[in-house]
């Protein structure tokens, strides 16, 4: 694909991405138009596509508009629910604008793609609403767009309480700009990087892997494989609300019409969710996989928010596969199985109470003994992480399991309460407005430790 100038650019994501409604964009992304094709096509219309960077000139529309999709004086209309002291919990409109200039940027709480984004605290100026926004500069994107454009496109085709929407996406100056909620606990990683550096407690845990299997439930309903589920695409809000994320690998199932039992593609940016993919993914044979690899996922995840730490951190990825491919099974450490791990000497915990080090068989004591998971939570550990893709219950059939059965609250009435002494970060009264010095004191602020990057 060649190079374009800015205001190509500008012209095709803020009159397509953003504004094209779901049957349209349905047409292009859903029934057999690949999300490269699409963006080749819309470009081919480009007025400057042979043009120099310097002297471009304004895009003209790649296709005519109609009254649905106005342009930049677009406002989305999002229905949101909020607390007022006197009435309670009331739902209101909030109409959020396509212009850079209608937010107002606060401190950058994580990086990603190789710092061509960034993520900032921001306010909307209009309704005081505070949001999160997601900055992908690009003149330094050297990857294919269809990589943020389809996360982009699909998040917009999706409704559901447990997946994070997106309110709008345009085009700011050089920037691709994408607002969404502000989660006002980070992602699980967050927490267990800011307190939680032994796990989660089991009641956080087992209302965060109910919510993602409702959210996943959702999504293969539809033929979508998330192919990212892991504890940093998980974010949590200052309520509580459980939202997943991550859908830029995601993998739609239905084409030309039809859904595929078995799919075949292997995500081109996987180096960071390798750790998660099941082992059918990762063998890339003629078997294939589906949407039990999601399952594999979660059970994955549920070792990470148990232990504080995924499975195969410290192993070479050459190893990983092996293991992953002999069916090595991970489980959670605590009292019942502290005799399958061994502890780091320069891991946490080196001292006690009294200022002494601890010997190795003393950490482990500490962390592992003095904690048991209900065999329930194990049970559902080792149910997703079977080899056998065959083995492995659906995401319909995991939220039967004995684990949630005695589950009776909603996840806003339980974890924040579960997360103390950790305060999510809900006002940005005391947070600095945008600036390249303050990124550090986003780690370093009471309510929530930022110190990881939110993963996008």
């Amino acid at each position: 694909m060649r190079v374009h100038c800015l205001a190509c650019l500008k012209g095709v994501f803020s009159s397509y991405v953003p504004l094209l409604p779901p049957s349209n964009l349905q047409a292009f992304f859903c029934w057999g138009v690949k999300p490269n094709i699409y963006f080749g096509l819309i470009l081919q219309h480009c007025a400057c596509s042979k043009s120099h960077f310097s002297e471009s000139p304004p895009a003209r529309k790649p296709f005519e508009r109609n009254a649905t999709s106005p342009l930049s004086d677009h406002k989305v209309t999002v229905t949101m629910s909020t607390v007022n002291e006197s009435c309670g919990s009331e739902v209101v409109n909030v109409q959020f604008d396509n212009l850079g200039s209608a937010y107002t940027l606060h401190t950058v709480i994580g990086k990603g793609h190789k710092g061509a984004s960034t993520i900032h605290l921001a306010c909307h100026s209009g309704s005081s609403t505070q949001v999160a926004i997601k900055r992908v500069n690009l003149e330094n994107w050297d990857q294919e767009y269809a990589y943020i454009q389809n996360e982009i496109v699909l998040t917009r085709q999706l409704q559901h309480e447990h997946i994070l929407p997106h309110y709008c996406s345009f085009i700011h100056q050089h920037e691709l700009w994408t607002v969404m909620p502000s989660m006002g606990f980070g992602s699980c990683r967050d927490l267990m990087q800011a307190f939680h550096t032994a796990g989660l407690p089991e009641i956080a845990i087992i209302y965060i892997l109910r919510d993602v299997f409702k959210a996943l439930v959702y999504l293969h309903s539809r033929g979508i494989i998330h192919r990212g589920v892991k504890a940093s695409h998980v974010l949590i809000s200052g309520s509580g609300l459980v939202c997943l994320t991550g859908l830029h690998n995601a993998f739609s199932t239905v084409t030309g019409g039809e859904k595929l039992h078995v799919v075949y593609d292997y995500p081109q940016h996987a180096v960071d969710c390798l750790q998660w993919f099941s082992p059918e993914i990762l063998a890339q044979n003629l078997a294939g996989y589906d949407t039990k690899s999601d399952i594999y996922s979660m059970g994955i995840m549920a070792c990470e928010l148990a232990n504080g730490q995924a499975p195969f951190a410290d192993m070479p990825v050459t190893q990983m596969l092996l293991e992953k491919i002999n069916g090595t099974k991970p489980m959670l450490a605590d009292s019942s199985t502290c005799g399958e791990f061994i502890i780091d000497d320069n891991s946490m915990d080196e001292v006690d109470e009294e200022g002494r080090k601890r010997t190795p068989e003393e950490k482990a004591n500490h962390i592992f003994f003095e904690r048991t998971f209900s065999p329930q939570l194990h049970h559902l550990a080792s149910l997703c992480l079977e080899k056998n893709s065959a083995q492995r219950p659906s995401a319909c059939q995991m939220l039967e399991h004995q684990c949630f059965k005695s589950l009776r609250k909603k996840s806003t009435e339980v974890l924040p309460e579960a997360f103390h002494p950790v305060t999510p970060l809900t006002s940005l009264a005391n947070v600095p407005k945008d600036s390249s010095v303050d990124e550090d004191l986003a780690r370093h602020m009471s309510e929530v430790s930022m110190e990881v990057d939110w993963n996008f």
